[in-house]
């Protein structure tokens, strides 16, 4: 079920950013499906909120894949965008994902670092050893949090944050997300969403300087309720 404004998940808001909680579905940003995107939908929150007359701005800070679920940060000021697009530059901002995978890693924790190729035909990315013209470099840093009946949930830090990163990198080391088909899970969750979820971000607040931590509960189900 996509967010609408009544039933949009808000972790953090003020007058410079607010901060939702995604659900496996929506879409961050308009694009070629004509779907509401997100965007739409809090842009719709505040105006009724606060009662406002004409466009309201929303900056889009960062973009989170349609079938994940988690932290999407959006700034209600052209300043606020400014200046969190550039702590995003600075690696100033620290995202915390979740993981539900069926293979567990070879080494309890570890790094994932290989050169990404995106595919704009198929939407996909592609893991390389070796770097070559037009791959970038991605690197992520993972560690098993807790077995669970069938499956392993991963704690996931990203160093850099290419297209698909953590579901092209986790599937390269034989791990794919669990319900992630098109990263090589063996078949797809019944809400077409993954088993991957942004639970956690830090940051000093781009306007007020104070330190920011906020954290996203995971969708409400058997194997992430056996999460927490």
């Amino acid at each position: 079920m996509a967010s609408t404004k009544n039933n949009l998940d808000v972790l953090f808001e003020d007058n410079h950013l607010i901060v939702v909680n995604k659900q496996c579905g929506d879409i961050v940003q308009g694009d070629k499906t004509g779907d509401i995107p997100l965007s739409e939908v809090v842009k719709n929150y505040i105006k009724d909120k606060y009662n406002k007359p004409g466009n309201v701005f929303l900056g889009v800070v960062h973009r989170l894949d349609r079938p994940t679920s988690g932290i999407v940060v959006f700034a209600k000021t052209s300043k606020a965008l400014e200046r969190f697009n550039k702590m995003l530059r600075d690696k100033k901002v620290t995202k915390t994902y979740w993981a539900v995978v069926k293979n567990k890693p070879q080494k309890e924790e570890g790094s994932i670092v290989s050169y990404l190729k995106k595919n704009p035909k198929n939407n996909k990315s592609t893991s390389y050893a070796e770097e070559f013209e037009g791959s970038k470099k991605a690197i992520l840093h993972y560690r098993v949090i807790k077995a669970l009946n069938n499956f392993y949930l991963l704690e996931i830090n990203l160093e850099t944050g290419r297209h698909h990163q953590i579901r092209c990198q986790l599937a390269s080391i034989g791990s794919p997300i669990k319900g992630d088909l098109k990263y090589g899970f063996s078949r797809s969750n019944k809400n077409a969403g993954i088993h991957l979820h942004a639970k956690k971000i830090e940051f000093i607040h781009p306007v007020k300087k104070e330190p920011i931590c906020i954290t996203a509960t995971p969708p409400n189900d058997a194997i992430w309720n056996a999460c927490s």
